[in-house]
């Protein structure tokens, strides 16, 4: 378990020869300096998506981390979690060098947190669940980066349109963005495999594992406000 003292990651190293890593980014709350809760349905949420993709990745060479905060709150200017993040990525990089590339995938809070490391050395790309980006979360440093945000349309404690203006504003800075939206809440417990292939499916293109997915690819490239509110969750019609 982490402490106050110092945040911890737990470790899950590929059988084969390490070729990317994938950080994974709990959520928290607003403002706590008491150590996450073991059971804390965050990061038994988030443990769960850092398994689904390891099954499927973690042969072809991801190294996976849970990142464990030193404390459950962003706790405002101090920003914790984000600090804890830049910590987990300089003991990353200690770890596998410079060179192996690193997808970033984070719940909430931890949505937050990733983003502000979007520009960090070696970040191939971000991937935003349920992202709490309250109005002027910084944008610049995602220009020429890869991010891809998932929002619930019906989420009552991080409301979409948070993400909504938050991608607008960096998609205008320059940054290579694309956001899906799908029906439930926060939890992200409704359409879970939705929200499992869309990470899985992200890191796979950011470690270099596999093309991009088509959908994913279409909003990124497209640049449009319309790449911005992709719905998951409508039937495609044939073609």
């Amino acid at each position: 378990m982490t402490s106050a003292l110092s945040p911890a990651l737990e470790h899950s190293a590929a059988p084969a020869p390490t070729r990317a890593v994938a950080l994974f980014c709990h959520g928290g709350t607003v403002e706590s300096v008491q150590p996450p809760r073991e059971r804390a349905l965050s990061l038994l949420r988030m443990r769960a998506i850092e398994e689904f993709v390891r099954r499927n990745a973690a042969p072809r060479g991801l190294d996976t981390y849970l990142l464990r905060y030193r404390v459950a709150g962003w706790n405002g200017l101090a920003a914790d979690a984000f600090a804890d993040v830049r910590w987990a990525l300089e003991r990353i990089r200690e770890e596998h060098g410079d060179g192996v590339p690193v997808v970033l995938v984070g719940h909430s809070m931890g949505g937050r947190a990733v983003l502000r490391a979007g520009g960090e050395p070696g970040v191939a790309a971000v991937c935003g669940l349920a992202p709490w980006t309250p109005p002027g979360e910084p944008v610049g440093h995602l220009r020429g980066r890869t991010a891809v945000l998932l929002h619930g349309r019906g989420d009552r404690w991080v409301p979409a349109r948070l993400s909504a203006d938050y991608a607008v504003r960096a998609q205008r800075a320059g940054a290579r963005i694309a956001r899906f939206t799908l029906a439930g809440g926060h939890s992200m417990v409704r359409r879970s495999g939705t929200w499992h292939a869309l990470v899985r499916d992200v890191v796979l293109a950011g470690a270099g594992f596999a093309p991009e997915r088509p959908d994913v690819r279409a909003a990124l490239d497209a640049s449009t406000p319309e790449s911005l509110a992709t719905p998951l969750d409508v039937p495609r019609r044939a073609r």
